[in-house]
């Protein structure tokens, strides 16, 4: 290979400099098929990428001047080229097609009466990234023998900044996932829990830390659905990997397919620019769609499809890429009751309901509740940076005793709204803004389930009978037995 001009060695070292400036890899894709295109006086090009998914495979990445729908069409481009620079992984240059003796007169040649072709490898560290490919339609374009050596040295220094481009965009969105869960080790421990309705939940996730089975967690809002997915993934083999949580009730529908699949640059109005979807950053580890049940019907059948196979389609693309991602859904619909109204696909269900997670209302389980209590004053304390205030055991008796509409959500919002207003440094029933008033605490009110009214029941008749728990199971016609046996469900035994 012949030497490089002195006008091409102060080239090289501009470009260095400008390419390994710009980190993100699709402003460097532009820039670096820009330099190509005016070092060279030719008006046509693009890159093409290693398709991560399918190694045979390549994808468009910059293009300029040619229809990226027509990048495959032989009629178009020299593919013969392309395809002997992807195998020999040596650069081709012709400054005149037509009476260069190693070009046939193809199709695409003649069609597009292309004079000139510049093709060159990007390999890193024996890896063939893609190819530049750079053509030319008229005699205007500065091919030389020459330029074989600077279209060689130019492609070698793209190719590193290219991949360090790569590095740094992994590196930046590892970092942001990494702030994200900063000093939260999110472990069984952080789910606070007792009682034997979280006992059943704590069996459940143990089965499933170590494999890849799609877990289910329904469960009434504010239950802790996604406290039971973070600690599900960072106990298990996924921990070093990305959690992506998706609220798929928040997203509009017209961009719920765009953020959880990508999209192509010029796809739909506003697509400026190529996006990764959340699948695409969930590669890896674990994709955690709360509030399934509100995704809209098409986006539910391209789900399917990915849950089928694991391959999905940016909007805006024809070929499909591979993301190796476990899911974990989350719903406080009754999925059941959506299949028969037509609102949610059978088949889905049954993909996702591999394994069943129950996450239990407050009311259920509320022997955790004096636990929790505890635990939410002392983050509200550290949160709001003041000493932790005691709690009286007449306010843990209405917070026990309160019905809990909004599950554990409540109750942390319940005990931050009273650390704020505190200024005794102790939590008393009057330091306590439930919708309920402690008067009316011995009431049966809507909502309330059997449980709730037989916890009262039992209260009110104790009360009436001074604590005498025989006369008490006589008077409600049941058991000692099952007195002693509440009581004691209840954390009422004392």
């Amino acid at each position: 290979m012949e030497s490089i001009p002195e006008k091409y060695l102060q080239a090289l070292v501009e470009i260095s400099h400008n390419i390994n400036s710009i980190q993100n890899p699709d402003e460097l894709l532009e820039s670096i098929l820009s330099i190509g295109l005016e070092q060279l006086s030719a008006e046509r090009g693009f890159i093409l990428l290693n398709d991560a998914s399918n190694p045979n495979s390549f994808l468009p990445g910059a293009v300029r001047n040619i229809d990226s729908d027509k990048i495959a069409d032989s009629k178009e481009i020299s593919l013969s080229t392309i395809t002997k620079v992807k195998q020999t992984r040596q650069p081709i240059l012709s400054f005149d097609t037509l009476s260069d003796e190693n070009f046939d007169p193809t199709r695409s040649i003649m069609m597009n009466r292309i004079r000139s072709i510049a093709c060159a490898p990007l390999v890193y560290k024996e890896e063939l990234l893609g190819v530049i490919y750079i053509d030319s339609q008229n005699e205007r374009a500065q091919f030389t023998r020459q330029s074989l050596a600077f279209l060689q040295a130019f492609a070698n220094q793209a190719a590193i900044a290219l991949q360090n481009a790569r590095l740094m965009l992994q590196l930046q969105e590892e970092n942001a996932l990494l702030k994200e869960e900063f000093h939260r080790i999110f472990a069984f421990k952080e789910i606070i829990g007792k009682s034997k309705a979280m006992d059943r939940v704590f069996q459940m996730m143990g089965k499933v830390l170590n494999n890849d089975a799609t877990v289910l967690i329904t469960g009434p809002t504010g239950s802790g659905k996604e406290l039971i997915a973070k600690a599900i993934h960072f106990n298990g083999q996924r921990k070093d990997k990305p959690f992506v949580p998706v609220n798929c009730g928040a997203i509009p529908e017209n961009l719920i397919e765009s953020e959880l699949f990508g999209h192509k640059k010029g796809a739909f109005t506003g697509a400026v620019q190529d996006k990764k979807g959340l699948i695409e950053t969930a590669h890896g580890g674990t994709l955690f769609l709360d509030e399934i049940g509100e995704l809209p019907l098409n986006t539910q059948v391209k789900l399917l499809r990915f849950l089928q196979d694991r391959r999905f389609t940016p909007v805006g693309r024809v070929q499909s890429r591979l993301a190796e991602v476990r899911i974990i859904a989350a719903t406080n619909r009754d999925l059941q009751q959506a299949i028969r109204e037509g609102n949610f696909r059978e088949d889905l269900f049954y993909r996702i309901n591999v394994i069943h997670i129950q996450a239990p209302p407050l009311h259920e389980r509320r022997k955790d509740i004096p636990l929790l209590a505890k635990h939410f004053l002392k983050k509200a304390a550290k949160r709001f940076s003041q000493k932790q205030p005691s709690i009286t055991p007449e306010a843990l008796a209405v917070l026990t005793d309160y019905h809990w509409p909004g599950n554990v959500r409540e109750l942390e919002n319940t005990i931050e709204r009273a650390v704020v207003l505190d200024s005794d440094h102790k939590i008393d029933v009057d330091d306590l803004v439930l919708p309920r008033s402690v008067g009316n605490s011995n009431t049966i009110s809507a909502g309330m389930t059997l449980e709730q009214i037989s916890q009262l029941l039992m209260e009110k008749t104790l009360k009436a009978t001074e604590g005498n728990k025989t006369k008490t199971a006589e008077m409600m016609g049941v058991s000692l037995r099952w007195i002693h046996y509440k009581l004691k469900e209840w954390g009422l035994a004392g």
